[in-house]
């Protein structure tokens, strides 16, 4: 394929947590091969991750992590897939992919291959419309416009900077929903993207994901999850929420729907269900937090809407239990981690 056919190929890195060889890959080869790869590697750092010849990529492991990032290293959960957020911190490009290494090639309903990549860059590079819902979904995809009614004022859009894609085959479902379903499969292919709107909020995926990392990177952060952590499973869906509360705030969009990939297997419902536990009771009040949260007007960065955030996670639901004021410790942490990898451009001369 020509270069023109990746395109962004010098702007993005997909970024994968794994715990497995990477044999995964080979399906892709023909969508990802040009693109820079980050793999974090997720439990013992002494094994060994093979990934196939051809591809360009850094793999981290734990120990690398801790050696970049020091004792800020603690805010990068261990023994779970939200380490993938660390890829997202030492990324140099102005966006990321990330997908789950169970995660395949899907097929549309005639039968060819989905390049998943190539719809998410499609949905960024396009605005989004989260201030008047448009009856025909995005109006800036093919075949698409604004319908009759729709305010010309509002049709400018504003940037997209999170790309939300769905699965086939196994459904993103909660453990009791797989205990009580557990056969059912998502056979369903609903050609179509649309903006979430302004207030409302969304359970994020990150098994299928892109976003603008230069406009919403530092609120991309998945949480403590896993070992030594009273929770699991809710690390995308956390930083969902606190990404969706900031880009109302900072006029930012957020697309959901195509693409679709094909997840491959089921997680242990019973082991989900250990991890979920606390957090099928707690999200009865995080959700209501994140609803009613307010963010100063003078929080004009989403470094400064993530610290005031953490803030109010300390004082609101750290009365839920002591993890919520661990968690917005790690919030600020992750901030200042960010910022030193990622120092903002001295402005010299006046230019």
């Amino acid at each position: 394929m020509a270069a023109s056919s990746f395109p962004l190929k010098d702007e993005l890195d997909i970024v994968i947590p794994t715990i497995r060889n990477l044999d995964f890959l080979e399906m892709w080869r023909p969508f990802f091969q040009p693109y820079h790869l980050i793999i974090v590697q997720d439990g013992e750092p002494s094994k060994n991750i093979k990934v196939p010849d051809g591809f360009d990529y850094e793999l981290y492991n734990r120990n690398d992590i801790n050696k970049i990032l020091g004792p800020k290293a603690s805010c990068i959960s261990f023994k779970d897939s939200a380490c993938r957020c660390f890829g997202y911190m030492v990324s140099k490009k102005k966006y990321i992919f990330t997908i789950d290494d169970d995660c395949f090639v899907a097929k549309d309903p005639t039968g060819k291959d989905i390049d998943a990549l190539r719809q998410h860059i499609n949905n960024l590079l396009h605005p989004s419309t989260p201030y008047f819902f448009n009856t025909l979904y995005d109006p800036f995809s093919d075949g698409a416009d604004f319908v009759r009614g729709y305010p010309f004022s509002l049709r400018e859009g504003v940037p997209t900077a999170v790309s939300h894609g769905l699965w086939l085959n196994i459904p993103d479902y909660d453990a009791p929903t797989q205990l009580v379903k557990p056969r059912e499969r998502n056979t369903r292919y609903v050609d179509a993207v649309m903006t979430l709107p302004k207030g409302i909020l969304f359970p994020m995926c990150g098994m299928n994901l892109a976003f603008d990392r230069s406009l919403i990177g530092p609120a991309m952060y998945f949480g403590l999850m896993g070992d030594g952590q009273p929770i699991g499973r809710y690390d995308d869906m956390w930083a969902g929420w606190c990404v969706k509360v900031i880009c109302d705030h900072l006029g930012l969009g957020i697309k959901t729907g195509l693409p679709y990939i094909w997840h491959s297997k089921a997680s242990n419902p019973f082991v989900n269900l250990k991890k979920e536990y606390k957090g099928i009771f707690w999200q009865e009040e995080m959700i209501p937090f994140f609803q009613e949260v307010i963010l100063p007007k003078d929080c004009t960065t989403v470094q400064s809407c993530y610290k005031e955030l953490a803030k109010q996670v300390k004082d609101k639901l750290g009365k839920i239990d002591p993890y919520f004021v661990k968690l917005g410790d790690a919030m600020v942490t992750w901030i200042d981690a960010w910022d030193e990898l990622n120092p903002p451009a001295k402005v010299t001369n006046g230019k």
